[in-house]
């Protein structure tokens, strides 16, 4: 069985790489490496079931041989992308998706997107469920990561009632762990790179803005089974423990045993006050439960991060 992974070499994609190996599959990893780091996968280097193809997937794909699964992970996927990668942002979310759904159709792959929270924007139904049709502002700075993935999704849907093309949607929320970007802008690595370097922890606004934060190996643990199931609409994967980000500041300051004040700044524009998955529909479908809590998950994240900063 052989796959490709696109975004193979960000955080999320070469966990995957990691997984799929482990599966027994061959894995090809395609990334531009636009957001994405050949470090993340400088430890499969050599191995004779792993291949890395350094190509922007925007372009015509080709690839020598069958394809079992296609899994569609490159995307710029934090805040400070969105603002210096806009364009790039919207090109993969809709001519990448195209050109890889073309792909696994020409294979007979089946083919899984990896989608978002952000579909739902700065919701007004909380937990949300898969049902819920979101609250987007097109034209906000967020705007071209939340459409891109709305795109995707409706792309993804046409492949799948026009062309047949066997589908699957993962609606990925807030997820954590080794080999995210120190600087990529998100909470996570925020808080705990400036924890361990003595700065002040930004929070936006009051902080009383909630996540719910999902680690990495629950999340790929998740994304295999929808692989492997036959649901082809839209699933929430994500940890549904909410937690505000001013407590989260707290437990990282704590774990850390950093000496940082929080500071507090003005809330970004159409940042999500609430974000809380519903994943009734992956325990019932996938009999999946994410099984890491936050304390356990930041013990596991925190050496990451000490080791980088000491590189």
């Amino acid at each position: 069985m052989r796959a490709l992974i696109t975004g193979g070499a960000g955080f999320l994609g070469s966990h995957l790489c990691d997984r799929l190996l482990a599966e027994g599959l061959e894995v090809i990893c395609m990334d531009n490496l636009l957001t994405g780091s050949t470090d993340n996968i400088a430890h499969l280097a050599g191995q004779r079931r792993f291949q890395f193809i350094h190509y922007d997937v925007t372009n015509y794909i080709f690839v020598e041989g069958s394809l079992d699964y296609v899994l569609h992970f490159a995307s710029p996927a934090s805040p400070i992308d969105y603002l210096q990668l806009p364009i790039q942002t919207l090109k993969v979310g809709a001519l990448g998706t195209h050109k890889v759904l073309g792909l696994a159709m020409a294979k007979k792959a089946c083919f899984l997107l990896a989608s978002t929270s952000e579909v739902y924007g700065d919701p007004l139904a909380h937990p949300q469920a898969e049902d819920y049709w979101g609250n987007v502002n097109p034209i906000g700075p967020r705007g071209v990561y939340d459409e891109a993935k709305r795109f995707a999704e409706a792309l993804t849907m046409a492949y799948h009632r026009y062309h047949g093309v066997d589908t699957r949607i993962a609606r990925i929320f807030n997820t954590y762990g080794p080999r995210m970007r120190l600087k990529d802008g998100r909470v996570v690595p925020n808080f705990i790179l400036q924890a361990l370097q003595g700065e002040d922890l930004t929070v936006y606004g009051d902080g009383s803005q909630t996540r719910s934060f999902c680690y990495v190996d629950d999340l790929v643990e998740g994304i295999i089974k929808l692989l492997f199931s036959k649901e082809t609409e839209p699933v929430n994967l994500g940890n549904p423990d909410e937690f505000s980000i001013v407590d989260f500041a707290r437990e990282v300051l704590e774990l850390t045993g950093s000496k940082s004040r929080i500071l507090h700044q003005p809330l970004p524009v159409d940042d999500p006050r609430v974000r809380q998955p519903d994943i009734a529909k992956a325990r019932n479908i996938l009999n999946w439960n994410p099984q890491v809590g936050l304390r356990e998950g930041l013990k596991k994240t925190i050496p990451y991060f000490k080791e980088k900063i000491a590189i």
